[in-house]
């Protein structure tokens, strides 16, 4: 790895820090260095907050000027709730700019580059560009297609099973692989469940992580008649963060006015086969600067997901178990494929211990059946 490899590994660790917190902005981390040392970092905490290459030049004070900048993604050449900050280092004297990638933003993409070289700026784009793209995958998909990252999660068995045939699911994987799933909720925007899986385990879909720390997820609901009892636990903890309950013109008005004034968002669509259509449900929630989804749903809900193309990745974690029983409750339902032809197959493949349990990820491969994964987002192992 070069020295301007390791300064970029640098800012994509500090862009990290902020997991879960910028959207609907993307993760920023910069470094600014001066004869060879570090004279700022910093990278971008929250929506609305200095972005990572201010922090940085705040850091640096006058050290910046004739300094290098090294940062996952170029800076931006607009007015949004900042100043550009493409302008911010003009003024500040950096000398050279080695960019990660370019922001896929229609109101940057290359413009921040353009104006740093006209400055007389000496930039450098592409270094670690997989790397930068991974870390920032669900803001790409979200400013390039207006949705958000789907990831479907699930807890199964070794024979992929998600519960007995009692329905006994509580608890299939162990307590390192549980703690997994809430940081996965913290790093969310927004977490997803059917009907079914309200009415059986009444969960209250929060994060809970040692030291209370951590964040909620929006929480949203697919409830096609809004069948949801008021009592729910998700309705006890409302006023954590938002609760959504996306429901179809068969629900009854009396039920959508008493569910808005128990503070839930309730979002009517046509109904599709009876069912809430999930792409202009994601369209909903990208317009709600929602840049991530996490589904953790029953077999009939990741199967219509699957089926209507608009799951990105997966995490499946497998336990050391085997449940059995025609009856016992599957990871995917609805009908299935006749052809193995048809399978829907995954690409960029991990595999990673979680205690006694594995988890599984993976992307959808783009020429699967209903894949819609912007292709930026594939980490490059074709």
């Amino acid at each position: 790895m070069t020295k301007a490899e390791s300064l970029i590994k640098i800012a994509l660790s500090l862009a990290k820090k902020a997991e879960g917190r910028t959207s609907p902005n993307p993760m920023v981390g910069a470094v600014i260095v001066k004869n060879g040392e570090i004279v700022g970092k910093g990278y971008h905490k929250r929506a609305g907050d200095h972005h990572g290459e201010i922090n940085a030049l705040i850091e640096a004070g006058g050290k910046a000027r004739g300094g290098e900048l090294y940062i996952n993604l170029e800076p931006c050449s607009h007015f949004g709730k900042t100043a550009p900050c493409a302008d911010a280092l003009i003024k500040a004297g950096i000398k050279k700019a080695f960019i990660s990638m370019e922001d896929p933003n229609p109101q940057v993409s290359g413009e921040g580059i353009k104006r740093l070289r006209a400055a007389g700026i000496e930039v450098t784009l592409g270094l670690l560009e997989i790397e930068a793209k991974k870390l920032n995958e669900a803001f790409i998909k979200h400013i390039t297609t207006g949705m958000p990252l789907v990831t479907l999660k699930a807890a199964l068995s070794l024979d992929g099973r998600l519960a007995t045939r009692a329905g006994d699911s509580k608890w299939v994987t162990g307590e390192k692989a549980r703690r997994h799933v809430h940081r996965m909720r913290d790093r969310s925007d927004a977490i997803l469940v059917g009907l079914g899986t309200v009415k059986k385990d009444d969960p209250s879909l929060t994060t809970r992580l040692p030291g209370r720390a951590g964040k909620d997820p929006v929480r949203v609901v697919l409830d096609e008649r809004l069948e949801i009892s008021p009592s729910a636990k998700i309705f006890e903890v409302s006023g954590r963060t938002k609760v959504i309950i996306a429901t179809t013109d068969l629900a009854d008005r009396k039920d959508i006015d008493r569910f808005s004034e128990l503070g839930a968002e309730v979002l009517i669509f046509k109904n599709k086969k009876g069912f809430v259509p999930f792409e202009p449900l994601l369209k909903s929630l990208g317009k709600m600067g929602i840049t991530s989804l996490l589904i953790e749903g029953g077999g009939e809900i990741n199967a219509s997901a699957l089926e209507e193309g608009i799951v990105d990745k997966v995490a499946i974690f497998y336990a050391p178990k085997i449940i059995g029983g025609r009856e016992a409750v599957g990871f995917v339902g609805g009908e299935g494929i006749m052809s193995l032809s048809d399978a829907i197959a995954l690409e960029s493949i991990s595999i990673r211990r979680m205690g006694e349990d594995l988890l599984v990820e993976g992307y959808i491969k783009r020429s699967s059946r209903g894949a819609t994964i912007h292709p930026s987002l594939q980490s490059g192992d074709e």
